[in-house]
């Protein structure tokens, strides 16, 4: 398990708190746990699209591209959806 850091108090303003409390009360955790929780997936999700952004930019300044026609043709058999 990744060691994790040492937290720091911050504060935020919300209207989703009766939801936050809500997931929290179902899940028997704090608020705090849900709202780390939610912070570190969207953390982890926007870091890999990021990531997946700039390996995209390069390719394309490579020259490794496809149309999109020949894309989206893929999609559409991989799914077994008519074009």
């Amino acid at each position: 398990m990744p060691q994790r850091s040492v937290s720091e108090p911050i504060t935020i303003r919300t209207a989703k708190v009766s939801e936050i409390d809500a997931l929290a009360s179902a899940m028997d955790r704090s608020r705090n746990y849900i709202v780390n929780q939610a912070i570190e997936q969207y953390l982890e999700a926007n870091a890999w699209q990021m990531e997946r952004i700039a390996a995209g930019i390069t390719a394309a300044r490579e020259g490794r591209v496809m149309p999109a026609d020949e894309v989206f043709d893929g999609i559409a058999a991989k799914h077994g959806w008519s074009r």
